[in-house]
């Protein structure tokens, strides 16, 4: 049986096998939509474009992000997260800096990573921000209110995390707009389709990402401060301290990873609430309303819809799905927070839902650091943004960007 819908999509349920372009604006703009199609006929596929497997079941995907027979890692492959393994003579900076970042490391050099920077972003070290976060989300607000209009992800998503994280780890908020541009050159190496132009860029914004950290980790190491720059100079675990390199690409990954997800996020999040025709005052009313709301608008529309992983070992996932050392696998968060199997009234924003769990931050060893932290700004913002702006609506449909595997918002243009 062969499966086509509005978008370009081809599935052949005998095979399994899935022909769809990442980049189809159907797709791109209601991925959920091909998601339940999907979910009506299989637990997994082979996606044609990318050359893996693909789970998209929640519990499938929870039980492969902790099974330790796969990683990070390129062990036994020349391929890189994307299964290119073209000449990357002009990457070597780009790669220099991945080859030190935790997110694409395994223990034990994980395990010492993750450990000397956790201090920074355990539950009780993040509920300090919460003045500072609401404060920012207040004078942003002052600077748009009185227009009765604003672009929320310009105007306010994209702000509040990249300043907090800059501010927590100690370099000017200033260069918030060169932190940005710098992130997403590099952050574009992890999309479908990418090309040489795109290679080049990432690969220059690391060298000069890196330089600007460089300059100041070299302040700090003679003026220790109050921040997570310092905080990392001075840690160790099991008396090993963190290298230079290893020191830059962290931090360089916590300012990217640090915004990238939650300005995605909080945009979903406000277009889910706008279009559920529910009362903000009710999802916003009291602390457990709102982490509720968060929580639900995490499952509803993640920021982030394929998480891979290679194989270290050949193994069988049964259902004639076997893979070879060096294979990757897709693992679906989007789609398992759809899976209705592990959701009643999956598809429907429900707040109030007693089967409240996703998959947007992941699990296992790789689980998001900056989980709290995410959490926090979200739980914030959202709700200073619906007390001072209860007439809230949006201007003109919401779009997304085709950003595959990435998910958010091109603009949130609304009025009030």
């Amino acid at each position: 049986m062969t499966l086509v819908t509005r978008t370009s999509l081809h599935f052949d349920q005998a095979t399994r096998r899935l022909q769809l372009d990442p980049h189809d604006q159907h797709f791109v703009q209601d991925p959920y939509q091909t998601y339940a199609l999907l979910h009506a006929q299989t637990s997994a596929f082979f996606w044609e474009e990318y050359g893996f497997w693909c789970f998209i079941g929640y519990d499938s995907v929870s039980k492969l992000l902790r099974d330790r027979r796969f990683g990070r890692e390129r062990r036994n492959s020349a391929a890189d997260s994307q299964g290119n393994a073209d000449d990357r003579s002009h990457l070597k900076d780009f790669d220099h800096v991945e080859t030190f970042s935790m997110l694409e490391l395994e223990p034990p050099t994980h395990t010492r990573l993750r450990t000397l920077v956790n201090r920074a972003f355990v539950s009780r070290q993040v509920e300090r921000l919460r003045p500072r976060i609401e404060t920012l989300a207040h004078a942003l607000i002052d600077r748009f209110e009185m227009k009765g209009e604003a672009e929320l992800i310009a105007d306010f998503a994209t702000p509040i995390p990249v300043t907090v994280i800059a501010e927590m780890l100690g370099v000017p908020t200033e260069a918030a707009p060169q932190l940005l541009d710098w992130s997403h050159r590099m952050v574009a190496m992890y999309m479908h389709g990418r090309d040489r132009r795109s290679e080049d860029s990432a690969n220059a914004a690391a060298v000069e990402f890196s330089g600007f950290l460089r300059e100041y980790a070299g302040k700090r190491r003679s003026e220790p401060a109050d921040d997570l720059l310092s905080l990392l100079l001075a840690a160790e675990a099991d008396g090993a301290k963190l290298s230079e390199d290893e020191l830059i690409t962290t931090a360089i990954l916590l300012l990217n990873a640090g915004h990238e997800a939650t300005v995605h996020q909080t945009g979903n999040a406000v277009k889910t609430i706008l279009e559920s025709g529910r009362n903000p005052a009710d999802l916003f009313a009291d602390a457990e309303h709102t982490a509720n709301t968060v929580e639900e608008c995490l499952r509803f529309d993640a920021p982030l819809h394929m998480f891979t992983r290679y194989a270290y070992e050949e193994i069988d996932l049964g259902d004639s799905i076997v893979v070879k050392p060096g294979h990757q696998i897709g693992l679906m968060l989007g789609a398992g927070n759809r899976d209705p199997k592990a959701f009643a009234d999956s598809d429907a924003f429900r707040p109030d839902r007693t089967d409240q769990k996703n998959l947007s931050f992941g699990a296992g060893i790789h689980f998001c650091i900056g989980a709290p932290l995410a959490r926090l700004e979200l739980q914030v913002s959202l709700k200073v943004l619906f007390d001072r702006l209860p007439g809230i609506r949006c201007k003109e449909p919401p779009r997304f960007k085709d950003t595959y595997h990435f998910h958010g918002l091109e603009r949130l243009a609304v009025e009030w």
